[in-house]
């Protein structure tokens, strides 16, 4: 007999109902942050908030106008965005298979027929995939190039997207449901090491002035469960200050910084001595266990 677990069906009550919702009520009404644009000199993100915690993202290079969108779940938004920006999108980059990242692609290379869109991802689960990438694989949006970095865990096929310009000093990586700021993805189809070898072996080891681009809004609950693990972690404090004031305008919580994660990041600080105090254990892979199993059931 074939066993699933509470969280997971958990999960998938909160996606069906998320389906349902959205598919009656337009992305304009439920809006759970304000759009927003960040430059890095010719790079350009412009974050796009969808469903009820979800972001996108649009991706533009500004010398050639050329765009790739991230996880766009909400095709006639990102296609209202696009013709608004003037660029054109040539890509869809996608973190991972569930429907709240992958579920638009079909829709949106549908309405774009005729503009020949690539849609990538980790695995063949991922609706319309046309590029099967691989750790390590390059791509080109325009002059942007952008690195996959297999992630997984939260699915065995989750990719990470770090992307680099000629012209910018501020490298920027979209990491879908593998790295939230102060936070992680719940492990629905890997272990702790793996969780562990994703954010500590390898988007750790990006460069600490890195731009972190996550999948959700769940700073504000990510942060609380940080300051009971650490309550006199003052870079926590501080930024559960920044954070009030953000939302408090329906401003999103991204961007963060690697640099900054590991400050304020519980599962990028398995190796802390107050972490591994509260977890009891000294051992990387078990402090993540423990945490991970903890902020499960983490409630406000």
């Amino acid at each position: 007999m074939l066993f699933t677990c509470p969280m997971k069906i958990k999960s998938i009550i909160k996606t069906s109902f998320l389906r349902l919702f959205w598919f009656q009520y337009p992305a304009r009404y439920i809006m759970h942050s304000s759009s927003v644009n960040h430059y890095y000199n010719a790079m350009k993100v412009k974050v796009l908030p969808a469903l009820s915690d979800n972001y996108m993202y649009l991706l533009i290079d500004q010398k050639t106008n050329e765009a790739a969108v991230v996880d766009p779940v909400d095709p006639a938004t990102v296609i209202q965005t696009a013709y608004e920006e003037n660029v054109f999108i040539t890509t869809i980059l996608t973190t991972h298979h569930h429907w709240d990242h992958a579920g638009g692609n079909v829709e949106l290379v549908a309405k774009m027929k005729g503009k020949n869109l690539v849609v990538v991802g980790g695995d063949e689960r991922v609706q319309g995939v046309s590029k099967i990438v691989k750790d390590g694989e390059e791509l080109k949006i325009g002059s942007l190039s952008v690195k996959c970095l297999h992630t997984p865990c939260h699915t065995t096929g989750h990719i990470c997207y770090f992307v680099t310009s000629q012209t910018s000093n501020c490298p920027i990586v979209f990491t879908g449901d593998t790295l939230f700021i102060a936070g992680c993805g719940r492990f629905f189809e890997g272990t702790a090491e793996m969780m562990n070898n994703s954010l500590n072996e390898k988007l750790a080891r990006l460069p600490d002035e890195t731009k972190v681009f996550c999948g959700h809004e769940y700073t504000n609950t990510n942060l609380k469960f940080a300051q009971m693990i650490e309550p006199n972690n003052i870079d926590v404090i501080n930024k559960l200050q920044i954070v009030a004031n953000l939302r408090q305008n329906n401003e999103p919580t991204v961007p963060s910084t690697i640099g900054e994660e590991k400050k304020i990041n519980p599962f990028m600080r398995v190796n802390v001595k107050t972490v591994m105090d509260y977890a009891k254990v000294n051992d990387v892979i078990q402090v993540m266990a423990y945490i991970r199993k903890k902020k499960d059931s983490f409630k406000l």
